[in-house]
């Protein structure tokens, strides 16, 4: 799964093409949106369908600290709130980024991962829950994204694009931390199961689809964010 990982570091243009003024608030808009969806909706229905215990409590106390509060890395705060304030740090409106509505990329991506993480072996579920989360821990990829990791490299992008202070970046900070705490639940789940339920080859496939899905949301997000910023 890590060679399907730094296959999507490589061709996803989002992580290197520059980042603007426009994709970045995009992806505000959009990311506080998938965040709700994925962590109250998606990510549970493979918790439902999981039958490890032990694993079942780590998705919902993963999803518990994305959608209702995260006490160890968010200061209490659930992490789409934090993107949130991020948004207005950055020049938005908290009524625009509340209103804000799913672009149909992000809705036709919603709808994959329902097919993904609702309708498959949970183990394959749990893959969807965490593949894209396992880019924000370094060693994946080149350069500053093989050293920081995926949102290590935004920190610094929006960091010199808004001339945000260290403290204002928190989202960055959190999510480096915590998703390399919830992407070791997937890939310790599937080390842990993979050979024993005889689902090596699916949980690669599983992992290989659902980076295309996030390589689909990601481009939307480029693309709108790029058409917003020819307008304004």
């Amino acid at each position: 799964m890590d060679k399907v990982v730094n296959e999507f570091v490589a061709r996803c243009r989002w992580f290197h093409e520059p980042m603007t003024k426009g994709r970045a608030r995009m992806f505000a808009m959009q990311h506080r949106l998938n965040t709700r969806q994925r962590n109250s909706v998606l990510k549970l229905k493979v918790a439902a369908n999981c039958t490890d215990w032990d694993t079942r409590m780590r998705i919902i106390r993963a999803c518990s600290e994305e959608v209702i509060a995260d006490h160890e890395h968010g200061g209490g705060r659930p992490h789409w709130q934090i993107l949130e304030d991020l948004g207005v740090r950055i020049g938005m409106k908290r009524s625009a980024l509340q209103r804000a509505a799913a672009l149909p990329s992000t809705e036709l991506a919603w709808a994959a991962w329902d097919g993904l993480m609702a309708n498959k072996h949970w183990l394959e579920g749990i893959v969807a829950n965490t593949c894209a989360e396992r880019v924000n821990v370094p060693g994946y990829g080149k350069g500053e994204f093989r050293k920081r990791g995926w949102f290590g490299l935004e920190r610094r992008r929006w960091k010199e694009l808004f001339s945000l202070g260290d403290h204002e970046l928190e989202f960055f900070e959190l999510h480096s931390e915590a998703d390399i705490e919830h992407s070791n639940t997937g890939w310790r789940a599937v080390e842990k199961f993979a050979r024993k339920l005889r689902m090596e080859d699916a949980a690669v496939a599983a992992c290989q689809r659902n980076l295309y899905v996030w390589e689909h949301y990601l481009n939307g997000i480029a693309a709108a964010g790029d058409a917003r910023g020819r307008q304004s």
